[in-house]
């Protein structure tokens, strides 16, 4: 992972830590359930973009070395992680 998208990362996993320190706070003020349903929606929002973010770094860093190798157990290893990872996020992006 470069450095660029890992201190991308940390910021938004800050931003996602801050969000869900709010719907505690959300839940301790006894606020209306749509609010908090709302927040926890851009909360799950946010955690796609980290998962996106790094999906993206690891496909132009790792799966791009792996390709660019030249070795073929290599590359089918890799490949198939990415099968497993896209199974997994496949929702990611989708929205």
């Amino acid at each position: 992972m470069t450095s660029e998208a890992r201190e991308q990362a940390r910021k938004r996993l800050r931003r996602v830590s801050g969000q869900v320190a709010g719907l505690e706070r959300m839940l301790d003020e006894d606020r209306y359930c749509v609010d908090v349903l709302l927040q926890v929606a851009a909360a799950r929002a946010a955690l796609d973009g980290v998962g996106k973010l790094l999906l993206r770094s690891h496909v132009e860093t790792c799966v791009a070395d792996a390709f660019a190798s030249g070795r073929p157990k290599e590359r089918k290893e890799k490949a198939e992680e990415l099968i497993q990872v896209f199974s997994k996020f496949a929702h990611i992006g989708g929205r």
